[in-house]
């Protein structure tokens, strides 16, 4: 069945509910079972700062354009423009570790919303942006503010012993695979994620000594598995085709590679928000020269042949 741009939206919209549902139950569980550092104050503030900004830019932009406001309708309405912003609060809150102050978190949550309206690029009839917007507001805090970190990645899993540290894994792996492959269909992209992380490790292994165990440590951790299933895979801020974003996936993990060589830290949250911009760029550089050409190299009508003189 041929997809059309009603099915599409509503294909993201479930996918959209079942991402918050999960991302929500995991940030439950990490601060009452799993071991999180943070506070119960760290998610509760980055909500708090993202729903604000994003209320107020969606006020700002349908004041301007005059239409209604999105959130306006009901409860289920609200509940549903707010998705987006709820995911990205809970993954920055999760991520940051900016000890017991607050103020950074809901900078990055604050900043995650912003992007979305300040950096967009015109996709086929749309507009939208390039960015990924918790990813994006977590690397702009990491680079302004260098006394904040990650959480320490062990956080996930030091609450569990045994087959907990098995099952937790699973659990993600499992129902993010049906998630990228039913609604955000991002399989590819994750596969070359992937293969591109590993072959990036042997690469530097093969040229530059750097111990294999070491460079393929990352993939072990539950940090890893949340980046590959539920960040990179932003169906918004990546290609839609499968060649495009087995492109993606590869570019991202061939940055990282090379933020490892000159031993940047934070190589994961940097290297997409890289590619994010040179995707961005692009995207912008090939809409003006459509505009270009259709303003100085208008296509011309056909004129008649008995209306030429």
């Amino acid at each position: 069945m041929k997809n059309t741009p009603a099915r599409e939206a509503s294909s993201r919209l479930a996918g959209l509910r079942r991402f918050a549902i999960a991302i929500t139950i995991l940030n439950i569980l990490g601060h009452t079972v799993l071991g999180f550092e943070q506070s119960w104050a760290v998610p509760l503030t980055a909500l708090a700062a993202a729903y604000t900004t994003e209320m107020l830019l969606e006020c700002a932009d349908a004041r301007l354009t005059g239409r209604p406001l999105k959130f306006a309708g009901g409860p289920r309405r609200s509940v549903d423009f707010m998705l987006s912003a709820h995911i990205s609060a809970l993954a920055v809150g999760m991520l940051l570790y900016a000890n017991e102050r607050l103020w950074p978190v809901a900078f990055a949550a604050a900043a995650a919303i912003a992007s979305k309206a300040l950096f967009r690029a015109k996709v086929g009839k749309d507009s939208r942006h390039f960015f990924n917007p918790s990813n994006f507001g977590i690397s702009l805090t990491l680079v302004l503010f260098p006394w904040i970190g990650i959480a320490p990645p062990y956080q996930f899993t030091e609450g569990l012993d045994g087959a907990g540290d098995w099952l937790l894994p699973a659990l993600i792996v499992i129902s993010g695979s049906f998630l990228n492959a039913r609604f955000t269909k991002r399989l590819p992209l994750i596969a070359a994620w992937v293969g591109g992380f590993f072959a990036q490790a042997l690469i530097r292994h093969w040229l530059l000594g750097v111990r294999l165990e070491g460079a393929l440590a990352p993939m072990t951790g539950v940090a890893f598995i949340l980046y590959t299933f539920y960040m990179v895979t932003d169906p918004v801020t990546t290609p839609g085709t499968a060649r495009g974003q087995a492109a993606f996936g590869s570019a991202v993990a061939f940055t990282y590679g090379l933020l490892m060589v000159t031993h940047v830290v934070f190589g994961l949250f940097f290297a997409l928000s890289i590619v994010c911009a040179i995707r961005g760029a692009f995207l912008l550089l090939q809409s003006r020269s459509i505009v270009e050409q259709t303003v100085f190299c208008p296509i011309e009508s056909p004129v008649p042949v008995g209306a030429r003189q």
